[in-house]
């Protein structure tokens, strides 16, 4: 089977079959650049990448990947557009769309990044309050190196119900994982993924008790508590994430050879203790590697044709 999609948006849109498809041209992706082999399959293309929010892993991975792919890649704060000016972004993404041959856009509302798809040229999110599709199929990825296989496989998030949450609950259960999710009261994922989920019967929980989630689980995953626009809350969520940590004790109510993931930047001492990302830094850097192979995977789709 081969799909073609127009855009890469979040995890909800893709079936099963359509994921493990973008997996297994990661994988040869991986294989090719450990072995020296040249895939410059998008010779000539140019990807523009608009970052309303900063980052490390996901300017530097696009930027890397299109290069490895043939093509080049545009840098676009919102210093360097008139966006920062007060340029309506229907405006931008109409002239950007005459110029470039994608946009990857890292921003805070998901209605900007959906707005930019009309203009008829492929659309990557590379985050938004919304969804963290990127990072998920990466972590997919790197679950699959680690265990052979995805379906039947049980994961648990601890933490914010927040865009990682949303697009690792869609992730997981279109490729036929359970899920759980450990947050306090009042930091629920987004109620539509709630409802999508719902569909899928006891392949997925949400609760409050990280016993009752880390339980048979084979993957353990965390996220920061305050992520990028919730500064002012810091101090609130603090208070409210105490105890929703991976730490020894949670490690202990789920399977012996669990693994655990990060999507970085880690608080160590608050999200995650030091000593268990330290045990299980060679799969949390593989985690933040394959960021490059998967994006690649899905330029290639998305750019190639």
């Amino acid at each position: 089977m081969r799909f073609y999609p127009k855009h890469f948006l979040t995890m909800q849109e893709l079936s099963g079959e359509e994921i493990i498809e973008l997996l297994n041209i990661a994988d040869q992706l991986k294989y090719e650049k450990k072995n020296g082999i040249p895939h410059p399959r998008l010779a000539g293309k140019t990807l523009g990448m608009i970052f309303q929010k900063s980052s490390t892993r996901t300017r530097i991975s696009f930027e890397v990947g299109i290069y490895q792919l043939g093509g080049t890649a545009l840098f676009l704060s919102p210093n360097d557009l008139q966006i920062g000016r007060g340029e309506p972004l229907s405006d931008t993404g109409r002239c950007l769309a005459r110029y470039l041959d994608g946009i990857m856009i890292r921003t805070y509302a998901h209605e900007d990044v959906e707005r930019l798809t009309e203009y008829g040229i492929p659309v990557v999110n590379g985050l938004t309050d919304y969804a963290h599709p990127c990072q998920v199929l990466a972590d997919l990825m790197t679950i699959r190196e680690y265990k052979s296989t995805l379906k039947g496989l049980k994961l648990t998030f601890i933490g914010d119900g927040n865009n990682m949450a949303n697009s690792l609950i869609t992730g997981c259960l279109n490729v036929g994982m359970s899920i759980s999710i450990a947050c306090p009261k009042g930091y629920e994922p987004h109620e539509k993924v709630l409802a999508y989920a719902a569909g899928f019967g006891d392949k997925f929980t949400l609760t409050d008790n990280i016993q009752k989630a880390c339980e048979g689980s084979d993957v353990l995953v965390t996220d920061v508590w305050a992520s990028m626009g919730h500064e002012a809350e810091a101090a609130k969520r603090l208070e409210a994430f105490k105890g929703y940590q991976i730490n020894d004790k949670t490690l202990f109510y789920a399977n012996a050879e669990a693994m655990v993931l990060h999507c970085l930047p880690a608080h160590r001492g608050e999200e995650i203790t030091e000593e268990v990302l330290e045990r299980h830094a060679g799969m949390i850097f593989d985690e933040a590697e394959n960021r490059l192979h998967a994006q690649k995977a899905i330029l290639i789709k998305l750019m190639e044709k």
